[in-house]
């Protein structure tokens, strides 16, 4: 299989999974971690930067969506964004640690930008939340090889 179809790839599916869009990535990661093809190291920043880089695409969205949240075809369920404002209004900007959970993650992330978090200090929290999230993934892999 092409290296770089391999990690384009991966890089797609963790970018996918960190937006809006219903998609999933660990399970292409681990995956990819038991074929033992690949460097686990390049596979997990690989994919840790595709996550980081979705999720910036969901604050740069809540900067300047917010507005229309009210409408039909906005992509966060009302219900959705509002626990996570309430989350993020609570715990502030460490609520980003969770941006890896399902369901939460991806509208803490557009509060963040509705919320105008400093992009220096939502890139730096969510890349601690993603990379651990994929070390743990990794670890869990390479433990049962």
């Amino acid at each position: 299989m092409d290296a770089f179809a391999v990690y384009g790839g991966l890089f797609a599916a963790a970018f996918a999974a960190a937006t809006i869009l219903p998609a999933q990535s660990e399970g292409v990661l681990a995956g990819l971690l038991a074929t033992g093809s690949f460097s686990p190291a390049m596979l997990v920043l690989v994919a840790s930067t595709g996550n980081i880089l979705g999720s910036t695409v969901n604050w740069a969205l809540g900067r300047g969506i917010e507005r229309f949240r009210d409408r039909p075809w906005f992509p966060v369920p009302p219900a959705a964004l509002d626990r996570a404002t309430r989350w993020y209004r609570r715990y502030g900007r460490w609520s980003l640690l969770l941006s890896w959970v399902p369901i939460v993650g991806d509208p803490l992330t557009v509060v963040a930008g509705v919320l105008r978090e400093p992009l220096w200090s939502f890139v730096a929290i969510v890349a601690v939340a993603k990379v651990t999230r994929y070390l743990a993934v990794a670890g869990a892999v390479l433990s049962l090889m």
